[in-house]
This record gives C-alpha cells, structure tokens and sequence, in this order.
C-alpha cells in the first residue's frame, strides 16, 4: 500500500535564526551533543536555588540570521536538572519522582528524563519509559527537530521528526501533520520560557506528540505564592481548559526562577487529577560553587 500523501502547509515556517549559547571548551563539541551522562548525585553545594540568570536578549521574530551576531548570547550551565515529585490528586498519594535534564553543545539543546519518569510524563503522555528531545536554540526560544518516546524497550521507541524548511512534522507510522510557529513538543515546552518568557496575558502554540499536534492556548490568570521543595517562591498561575470543557490544565511558573515550572496539574485525567511539584534544580557542581 502506498504511504498516504504528505499534507501542504499554508504556509511554510522558517527555522528561526538559531543563538550560539557559550559553554566551557570542555564540554562544547561543535559535532554532536555530549554523550549521556551518569545521574547527577550532588553535593550540598551542587544544589542550586534555580540557573544562573541570562542575559537580556529582544530579537524581533523577523529579524534576520545576520543581525542576531550582535545579540548578548544567553547563559547557562552546560548541563541542568529539573526534579519533580508527582502526586495523584492535589499533593494526595504520591506516585513517583522524575528528572528532567537539559543539555547543550553550542546551539544545540537535548532535554532528557533521567531514570523512571512515571508521575510527570504522564501528564503529557500515555505510558511510561524515556522521553527525550533534541533540537536547537534560536532567538526566538527552543526549536525541536527530534522528539521520541521509549515505552518500555527500545523496541516500542516512537518519534516525531520535525522538518522547518518543509513545514512537516512525521508522527508515529509515518502519519504527518504541517507545521505551524511555534510548534513545540512536551520537553520543549518546559523549557521555552527559560529562553523567551510570555509576555503577554494570552500565548497560543502548537503541541506536537509522536502521536499527534494540537494547537493550545494558555491564559495568565494571575500570581500566587508557592510551597515548593526550597520553600516559597511567587509564581504566575496559567491555564487552559479542554474544548469540551472537561479537563483543565493549569502550570505556575516562576519569574523568579527565570520561568521554569514549578507546579503542574492537569484534572479529569484517566487516572483523575495528576500534580507535579518542583523539589529541585540542580546545576553541575563546578558551576555551582563559582
């Protein structure tokens, strides 16, 4: 049987002009990402309160490849974890702890789960196993061009492969859907704001899955102060509700902590309300201690 036809976008997306983040020598490599690395069991002193700031950097979305030359690169640890505690119902009956790493060479990023991702993976996916994203940090925030999901053995591994210049995504079974900017997949997601925080009220996007890509639209609704695995930290509440109206999915991020996310709750779930909470963010020790 042939492979059903690739749809065509109404528009083809342009990669956005990608940012040299600056990294030890040691641990750049213009070639590919580091290879993973053992999970990070710090010393007092590795543990960081949130990464170090970065750098002021205002790109207009149209700005061309040559202008971002002049463009104060950002700042950030070559490698940083974020560590989170999920619970079924709101801080009810906990069910697991996941890692999410994140690494970079020059403008390459890769975010990764680091041993079982149970509680908080399951907020975005079905399953269980590694999750792992790759990609390339632009101007404009993180771009992805591969995000896979192993459920369970390598066997069951599935991916979606992101092509800017055709404006295709190939989904699990080499289905296919356009793409639109910004598309992004979950890891990326976690870590947009880091690189481009919202600055409006409203932000709309795509998210794309091995499986598939829908369009969502978050709404800030406010702040509110929050008990995390550091202590309290002001957050601003964010939420989206389902077409349907049946699920509701809320995410605190905080300014503070340069809009990583330190709460996540989505409700009427498969398994009912699902909460992940930030327990802590971790840095490589030798940065940690400058």
């Amino acid at each position: 049987m042939a492979p059903p036809p690739q749809p065509k976008p109404k528009a083809r997306p342009r990669a956005a002009p990608e940012v040299a983040v600056p990294v030890p020598a040691a641990e750049a490599n213009p070639d590919s990402l580091p290879p993973e690395p053992a999970a990070i069991e710090p010393t007092p002193e590795a543990v960081a309160a949130g990464p170090p700031a970065p750098s002021a950097i205002d790109v207009p979305a149209t700005a061309a490849p040559e202008a971002v030359a002049d463009v104060p690169a950002k700042t950030l640890p070559p490698r940083v974890d974020l560590v989170y505690t999920a619970f079924l119902g709101t801080r009810g009956f906990m069910i697991g702890q996941a890692v999410y790493r994140f690494e970079h060479a020059a403008n390459e990023y890769r975010i990764s789960t680091v041993g079982e991702a149970r509680g908080l993976a399951a907020l975005f996916l079905r399953g269980q196993g590694k999750v792992e994203s790759r990609g390339t940090i632009t101007a404009n925030g993180l771009q992805p061009l591969e995000f896979s999901v192993e459920r369970g053995s390598p066997e069951k591994r599935e991916t979606a492969l992101f092509d800017w210049e055709t404006g295709i995504v190939t989904l699990h079974e080499q289905k296919t859907a356009a793409l639109e900017l910004p598309t992004f997949d979950p890891l990326a997601l976690m870590w947009q704001y880091y690189f481009s925080p919202p600055k409006d009220d409203e932000v709309s996007f795509s998210l794309a899955t091995t499986r598939r890509v829908a369009r969502y639209t978050l709404k800030r609704e406010g702040p509110e102060r929050i008990v995390w695995g550091q202590g309290e930290v002001d957050t601003e509440r964010w939420h989206r509700r389902s077409e349907d109206g049946k699920t509701d999915a809320y995410i605190w991020l905080a300014p503070s902590l340069h809009f990583v996310p330190v709460k996540l709750r989505v409700s009427n779930t498969d398994r009912g309300t699902l909460e992940a909470l930030l327990d802590s963010i971790r840095v490589d020790e030798p940065l940690a201690q400058q």
